[in-house]
């Protein structure tokens, strides 16, 4: 069956994992095939490399710059018409916090805590959240592979590092409940080139109600 936007009862879906879980690339995906708009988050941060050099201030600087600019975007979502348009965003605002829990430390946090409760009166919550799971090892390898293609400068991420990430995306969203939560585990779902397990996967989106739902996806 060819899916289409009309199939589905969500205007605004939000895709969320950790990184290298392949959020962006099936959050494109998902927007072709579904003729949505696609939300993509702005990745570049000049204050990111000193952050992963250890540079004291660096972490508040990195997470006060990816908070505004998750701010901008969402709230310029919040202006367009979410009903007429299906949208499908990579990541959930709320996520930010995930990080400024795990990087700063006390006397950052409160300053981060007060910012963050200002800027979230103006974000919309999505209709339904799809949370991705992948093993951490399998993280690393997909984070290689794609370090390899971009020849990114920013140092890789510390194995520990991301495990205590995921530990933290696996706490946050054990909790969650402002919108409908479908937990997909993509250690087996070819996003690369399985029109089968995006259609099945779209399946699965179309029939969910309110709630947590978990999801293991068909491959072809």
């Amino acid at each position: 069956m060819a899916y289409t936007s009309r199939d589905l009862d969500f205007r605004y879906i939000t895709l969320e994992g950790p990184p290298g879980v392949g959020k962006t690339a099936l959050a494109e995906r998902l927007a072709a095939r579904l003729d949505a708009t696609a939300i993509l988050e702005e990745t570049d941060n000049p204050f990111l490399l000193d952050f992963y050099k250890g540079r004291p201030g660096a972490a508040l600087q990195a997470q006060l710059y990816f908070l505004l600019s998750r701010h901008r975007q969402h709230a310029a979502l919040r202006q367009a018409d979410l009903f007429t348009q299906l949208t499908i965003c990579d990541h959930l605002f709320e996520k930010d916090k995930i990080y400024g829990y795990l990087n700063l430390d006390d006397n950052e946090l409160f300053i981060y805590q007060r910012l963050y409760d200002l800027l979230a009166r103006d974000i919309s919550t999505p209709d339904l959240v799809v949370y991705l799971q992948a093993p951490v090892d399998l993280l690393l390898r997909r984070l290689k592979d794609r370090r390899r293609d971009d020849d990114q400068e920013v140092p890789p991420l510390d194995p520990a590092y991301l495990r205590e990430l995921s530990q933290a995306y696996h706490h946050f969203f054990f909790h969650y409940s402002a919108s409908p939560l479908l937990v997909v585990e993509t250690s087996q779902f070819d996003l690369a080139g399985c029109d089968e397990a995006l259609d099945d996967l779209i399946k699965q989106i179309s029939t969910m109600g309110r709630g947590t739902q978990y999801y293991v996806p068909r491959t072809g």
